[in-house]
């Protein structure tokens, strides 16, 4: 149980006690500023509104009630009734770990549904943020010791694969190997898409193809399967490259599904659930009604017979629900899909395919900008392909290492800029609110300054660097002691990890952990400038506590960056 959890039972317990409703909280949170304590509880005042009371005679009740004389020395009543809590520095000196261990949580199965790119094309900046935001939650959530099963949900299925069939058929009856002709995909399809809007017999062709593939015709299905490993293949690549740890195994792809989606539409119907409107099957519920009262509906089946993403999203919650028992499920998809994702977890619930206990949450991401505010493009306007981003920012990373270390050796150089560089490209957009846009900045992003993943890199350098120096000097044992001000800052902030972690597992936003890390080291910078370590002066189990905070904030910062997908220098 980490520190704001012990807080919340303790004095939640005696609000109750003092008369508060049952459902009352003391809803704990870190204090800001260190001269109104190391915590503070704001639920005094909500609950003091609920029973028609002055909020600072509850408080006081609520002083009566609890017990923290163990961990606290001070707890005193502020302004119109927060409770500021000053821990005792003995308690924490003592609570601190010898590692960066967790508290131990109820385990769920827990779904994630990310990065999902359209194999027709390459992926392309737009995939990155589902891709490193889903990443780093996943495996926040399996450090917690969660059972969590990775979900690539990318496209393969539909219309645009006709058009791609046809040109890849054409192709093939010329000789040459597909995987020469597939090498570029964004040239590939846009040569398709030239051919489908110029040709209308290509374009005929192509509508014969979806109906073929749908159908399940065997050299069509085998055509598309090339293709398939092809463009899976792009992907691997990219995923390798930016550390992130999908794999082939945990592809579910939108064929997937396909058999099931016919019985997804005939279980609606039963349930009285779809309404035929224009020759479409679409549900029209009233949780979606207009000012003018009209409702917008969510189609399930076009007019045509055709699927659309809604019908495969329902198939999926039906599957994830009744085959792999998920308690959980997270969607990252950009925030443009929320009004989607409302109307199918909807739907879902009144069709019985995801029951109460299990969750369905979308974790919405805004748009990547350039520094003009707009989608961020090529200088000419066009797609980013995400290979080229990627391969920039280690050259950019490379000629600013080779610029601070011309002394080390090529190989090294390449090795630093390789870990800086896509350590900055993920940090960059994982430090900001997920649900919020962000301007991409390459002069920001490898700066060695400001919260950036150059920077905690650098001060997890700085700290081996300690190490190295400080070599066999004889360093005693010694619990740790927080006797200054600034070790006692370090030490709170060490012991909040664990509140951090919990946080970002709980609602999936990585940037409170970028911030944690950032403060972090930002503790540490100043507990280095005002607690010498190796002076000759400073006595051996002083020297001991101080190396062992050293060691602990190391250790800290290597796992954080870890669980964000970013990798550490012990030289930088």
């Amino acid at each position: 149980m980490n520190i704001r959890q012990l807080l919340d039972q303790r004095l939640t317990a005696a609000l109750q006690a003092a008369g508060a409703p049952v459902a009352s909280s003391a809803i704990i949170k870190p204090s800001t500023r260190p001269e109104f304590g190391d915590y503070q509880a704001n639920g005094v005042m909500a609950a003091a509104k609920q029973l028609k009371m002055n909020p600072r005679e509850l408080a006081a009740k609520v002083l009566e009630q609890a017990d923290l004389s163990d961990i606290a020395e001070q707890v005193e009543i502020a302004g119109p009734g927060f409770l500021n809590i000053h821990l005792k520095t003995d308690w924490l000196a003592a609570a601190l770990p010898t590692n960066t261990q967790l508290d131990v949580v109820e385990p769920q199965t827990i779904v994630v549904d990310y990065s999902s790119p359209n194999l027709a094309k390459e992926m392309h900046v737009g995939h990155l943020r589902s891709t490193i935001i889903g990443d780093a939650v996943v495996r926040v959530l399996e450090f917690q010791g969660h059972h969590v099963i990775r979900q690539n949900h990318v496209g393969d299925w539909g219309t645009q694969f006709g058009m791609l069939l046809a040109h890849l058929a054409d192709l093939q009856a010329q000789g040459g190997e597909l995987s020469m002709q597939l090498a570029d995909l964004e040239t590939f399809y846009r040569e398709s898409k030239q051919r489908f809007d110029a040709d209308p017999a290509f374009a005929e062709r192509s509508r014969e193809y979806v109906v073929k593939l749908q159908s399940g015709d065997p050299e069509c299905l085998a055509l598309w399967q090339q293709f398939i490993n092809i463009s899976l293949h792009h992907c691997e690549v990219a995923y390798q490259e930016l550390g992130v740890s999908l794999t082939r195994q945990d592809v579910m792809a939108e064929s997937a599904y396909n058999d099931d989606l016919a019985k997804v539409v005939s279980d609606l119907q039963a349930a009285g659930l779809l309404t035929e409107s224009e020759g479409a099957q679409c549900a029209f519920m009233d949780e979606f009604k207009n000012k003018d009262g009209s409702i917008t509906p969510l189609i399930i089946q076009k007019t045509g017979g055709g699927y659309l993403y809604a019908t495969t999203d329902l198939a999926a919650i039906r599957y994830r629900s009744r085959v792999l028992q998920a308690d959980r499920v997270l969607y990252f998809v950009d925030v443009r899909q929320s009004l989607h994702f409302q109307q199918v977890y909807t739907l879902a619930r009144k069709a019985g395919f995801a029951p109460a206990s299990m969750s369905l949450e979308h974790m919405a991401f805004g748009t990547m900008l350039g520094e003009d505010g707009k989608p961020f493009k090529t200088r000419t306007g066009g797609t980013v392909k995400l290979a080229d981003l990627l391969a920039e920012a280690q050259e950019r990373a490379y000629q600013l290492v080779s610029a601070k270390n011309p002394e080390l050796a090529e190989a090294e150089r390449r090795e630093i800029a390789h870990i800086v560089g896509i350590g900055a490209v993920k940090y960059s957009d994982l430090s900001k609110n997920r649900t919020s846009d962000y301007v991409f900045s390459w002069e920001l992003m490898l700066s060695f300054e400001g919260n950036t993943a150059p920077y905690l890199q650098y001060a997890y350098a700085r700290i081996q660097s300690i190490f190295r120096k400080a070599g066999n000097l004889e360093q005693g044992q010694s619990s740790i002691q927080l006797l200054e001000s600034s070790e006692r800052a370090l030490g709170l902030k060490l012991l909040q990890f664990n509140e951090i972690i919990d946080s970002v597992g709980r609602e999936g936003q990585p940037h409170h952990l970028c911030n944690y890390l950032y403060e972090l080291a930002g503790h540490f910078m100043a507990f280095y400038e005002a607690c010498p370590i190796l002076r000759e002066d400073v006595p051996t189990e002083i020297r001991a506590s101080r190396l062992q905070l050293a060691q602990l904030t190391a250790d800290t910062l290597k796992t954080g960056l870890s669980l964000l997908g970013i990798g550490v220098l012990e030289r930088m």
